[in-house]
């Protein structure tokens, strides 16, 4: 069998439509809160499942069935079916017009076995499994949704979602996943209620920031050292219970209770960093995406499926990082997210209102990485079973291409249950990036593989 990412196949398209709410919905102006229209999160995310073939589904069409649940889903989640409009202020605001959300039926002449024995990203013929239609893509005026469902050879099918990370951040889409997925299973109402209510994540009046935002301070590459964002190809790296085991070994005692996310955010950052080598004086940044729902008191309503995120940010000089042990990366990014608190999420909303809502440091020089371990993508069920796969449909996706990753849950070949995390690198600096990772995470019971594309933490690579 080939290998999954020299996989080709054909899907045949029908013509993509629009899917309106299955009944009325009101026509109104919903402002986003200022978390949600930063500069950021102006871009369209993608999602992918992948579910097997369910003998008692036979008898139903998957198109049909998750289209309808998509109409009833929008009764609900109405702004979803809207257009954004951007305002005075850069201020962004969804006209609720019920147009619809895009979507899309496809057929592909292949089977979920020819994907190989683990399906992660980068997945094959991509582009053809969730299709850009021209012209949807655009902030501004544009669908708010685009769901593409293709049936496969085998009875299986995927689903593929782009929606714009204005509207939702991870949660909030799960929570709307959710709420499609048990409509199409038959229920007359999702069991959580959609909440809008983007008022609780506005900036006051008048503004006022009462922390420093580093995050949102960018500084330019005074060295002239910095690597092209070009020749950038993905690779997906596998953490399970060996390789994190290793790594916490790598840390001083009171350091090896830190999180998972903690301890494989560190140990990317300074891996990437020796991959790009920079000068070693030279300022180099990582950026982790903090839920912060569960920080406010009182809670935010269950049903709120606005942008909850904060983005802190931790800083090094290149030759510190890569010089000292890993514990001092993971000290600093443990430092970074402890800063967040609702009153610092609140701070930032303030200042995309002082600012004029501007994008989070970046370039090469930052690593940005966000956990999506904890959403549920990967246990949604539309009648054919929880998916093979669920989560991120690529890594490097963003305003500015190729800098964010994902930690997303994954059971390898083997059953063991871990992290799967895209990396996009320039080439080269990509076989660097593994080899370093390779002789952080080598277990006892492995020996010197010598070519990191060996590795067990090695999935797939493909060019972007």
């Amino acid at each position: 069998m080939a290998s999954p990412n020299a996989l080709t196949f054909k899907v045949t398209r029908q013509n993509p439509e629009l899917i309106r709410p299955a009944k009325p919905t009101p026509h109104e102006f919903k402002p986003l809160s200022d978390i949600d229209d930063q500069e950021g999160l102006r871009f369209q995310l993608p999602l992918i499942q992948f579910f097997r073939k369910n003998p008692a589904m036979d008898r139903k069409d998957p198109v049909k069935l998750i289209r309808d649940a998509l109409a009833k889903a929008l009764v609900f989640y109405y702004p979803f079916a809207g257009r954004l409009r951007e305002m005075a202020g850069r201020k962004l605001v969804v006209e609720c017009t019920g147009e619809g959300a895009l979507f899309i039926e496809a057929d592909a002449d292949v089977r979920l076995e020819q994907f190989g024995d683990t399906l992660q990203p980068p997945f094959p013929c991509m582009e053809e499994l969730l299709y850009d239609v021209p012209g949807s893509s655009d902030m501004m005026n544009c669908p708010l949704l685009l769901i593409q469902i293709t049936r496969l050879k085998c009875g299986g099918l995927i689903l593929a979602l782009r929606a714009n990370h204005t509207i939702s951040d991870g949660f909030g889409l799960s929570r709307f996943g959710s709420a499609m997925a048990e409509l199409a299973r038959g229920a007359e109402i999702p069991s959580v209620l959609p909440v809008w209510q983007r008022h609780l994540l506005s900036a006051c009046d008048p503004p006022h920031v009462s922390y420093m935002h580093h995050e949102y301070e960018n500084i330019p590459d005074t060295r002239e050292t910095l690597i092209p964002l070009d020749n950038m190809v993905q690779r997906s790296f596998f953490f399970g219970p060996g390789e994190i085991s290793a790594l916490r070994r790598h840390l001083p005692l009171h350091l090896r209770r830190c999180t998972t996310f903690e301890l494989l955010a560190a140990c990317i950052w300074r891996c990437r960093t020796i991959a790009i080598s920079p000068d070693p004086n030279e300022e180099v940044r990582i950026i982790c995406f903090v839920n912060g729902r569960r920080l406010f008191n009182p809670p935010l309503p269950a049903g709120y499926y606005g942008n909850v995120v904060a983005s802190p940010l931790a800083i090094s000089t290149a030759e510190s990082l890569c010089k000292q042990p890993l514990h001092f990366a993971l000290e600093l990014v443990m430092e970074a997210k402890s800063k967040v608190t609702e009153d610092y999420i609140k701070s930032v909303a303030n200042l995309m209102v002082i600012k004029g809502r501007p994008h989070f440091a970046a370039d090469v020089r930052t690593y940005i990485v966000s956990d999506v371990t904890h959403l549920g993508s990967d246990s949604l069920d539309y009648g054919w079973g929880t998916p093979v796969f669920g989560g991120p449909a690529k890594g490097g996706v963003g305003v500015i291409p190729g800098l964010l990753s994902f930690n997303i849950p994954f059971t390898n070949k083997k059953g063991e249950k871990g992290k799967l995390v895209p990396i996009c690198l320039p080439e080269n600096a990509m076989e660097v990036f593994a080899k370093e990772l390779e002789t952080m995470v080598k277990r006892d019971d492995e020996i010197d593989l010598g070519d990191a594309r060996k590795s067990s933490i090695f999935i797939g690579h493909t060019r972007l």
